[in-house]
């Protein structure tokens, strides 16, 4: 039922792009309308096609349609937007006839303009944002502690193990004492993505890499997403919590289909259950959920990824609703919540406005003189 409603939506997004893209002076006295549909169909069909030879074994094959069809979802909904908006504003064109073409000739440039700024910031390497964090019951010694932080690589079809290397690069460049990766390392459609485990396994810091599965690792069979990460070397938090040096806890919950449901966070109880009194506790969580929960249960630090910072302008409105801890740091009690917006991307490789990161966080301590 679901993948019915996304195909519906999917396709109602094309005729109604299209539609417009035909209505335009330009287009319409150049292009007869069937041309036009015709790549219509052509545009809706590249990322499904190239999902569908992906899935059959014809990576060479798979790898531009699928591309092409991941980049053109970007535009699509930039063109959809734009347009939209040039149809509100005109009543679908039964006010200020005189300037409705012109205005839609306006906002498949300004899509245009948008896309190629998108994509560029999409495919730029992502930057190191730095914070610095407080943590009471961190041992003096351990103060100036740095993590490095990665969440929502979507290694796969699109983003491989090239990509995967030269971000290792990055992480090194930092010397980080440890390494957390916070879940959708891989995107979850097929076994291409277990190529990519020697660059994963070439991340290396003195306490350890550690991650968390995400919505994408729990794509296919239960515990795949865990075993991924555990073949690449990681530390899986499962609903658990590990003391990685005296005075410093880590916890991690375990991201399932149903943790969506966010009204209640058993398996945040579950994690932090039992942590030693007096420790400095961070906890790996996807989604920013269960801060709340959290914080009551001792923790000093929470880490969280999933919302992607939007993406794509300005979608982000729309997260920003399901998800307030949306992107940046943020206060919860006496708990520090740094929600990343992503170190690669999803779908399309495009981002407005903002590219990706990698954090770095250094750990100090309220006993350091």
């Amino acid at each position: 039922m679901f993948f019915v409603k996304l195909l519906t939506i999917w396709t109602a997004f094309h005729f109604y792009v299209f539609w417009r893209i035909s209505s335009i002076p330009f287009v319409s006295k150049r292009i007869p309308r069937q041309y036009v549909y015709c790549l219509m169909f052509a545009a809706w069909g590249a990322f499904l096609g190239g999902h569908a030879l992906d899935r059959m074994g014809a990576g060479a094959w798979a790898y531009p349609l699928e591309f092409f069809g991941a980049e053109w979802m970007g535009v699509m909904l930039l063109l959809w937007l734009c347009f939209g908006i040039v149809d509100v504003l005109t009543g679908f064109g039964l006010w200020l006839k005189r300037f409705v073409p012109g205005l839609r000739t306006a906002a498949l440039i300004c899509a245009c303009i948008l896309s190629a700024a998108a994509m560029f910031q999409g495919m730029r390497p992502p930057v190191i944002s730095e914070h610095e964090v407080v943590m009471p019951g961190l041992p003096a010694e351990a103060d100036g502690l740095t993590a490095a932080v990665i969440t929502d690589t979507h290694l796969g079809a699109l983003v491989g193990k090239k990509w995967m290397e030269k971000r290792v690069e990055q992480i090194h460049a930092l010397e980080p004492d440890i390494i957390f990766a916070v879940g959708d390392i891989i995107e979850g459609h097929g076994d291409h993505e277990w190529g990519v485990i020697p660059a994963l396994q070439m991340l290396k810091a003195p306490l350890g890499v550690w991650g968390v599965t995400g919505n994408h690792e729990s794509h296919g069979n239960a515990g795949t997403g865990a075993n991924f990460l555990m073949a690449a070397g990681m530390n899986v938090l499962m609903d658990h919590w590990r003391e990685v040096r005296p005075g410093l806890v880590l916890a991690g919950v375990d991201d399932f289909p149903g943790y969506v449901k966010r009204t209640r966070f058993p398996n945040v109880q579950k994690a932090l259950e039992g942590i030693p009194e007096n420790a400095a506790v961070i906890f790996l969580s996807h989604r920013p959920d269960g801060a709340q929960t959290a914080a009551k249960a001792g923790a000093d630090l929470m880490l969280s990824g999933h919302t992607h910072g939007g993406q794509i302008w300005p979608f982000g409105f729309l997260v920003k609703r399901e998800y307030p801890l949306f992107t940046g740091r943020y206060q919860v009690g006496g708990m520090a919540v740094i929600v990343s917006r992503g170190t690669g991307t999803w779908g399309p490789r495009m981002r407005l406005w903002r590219p990706g990161e990698i954090l770095k966080v250094v750990l100090r301590s309220d006993q350091a003189a």
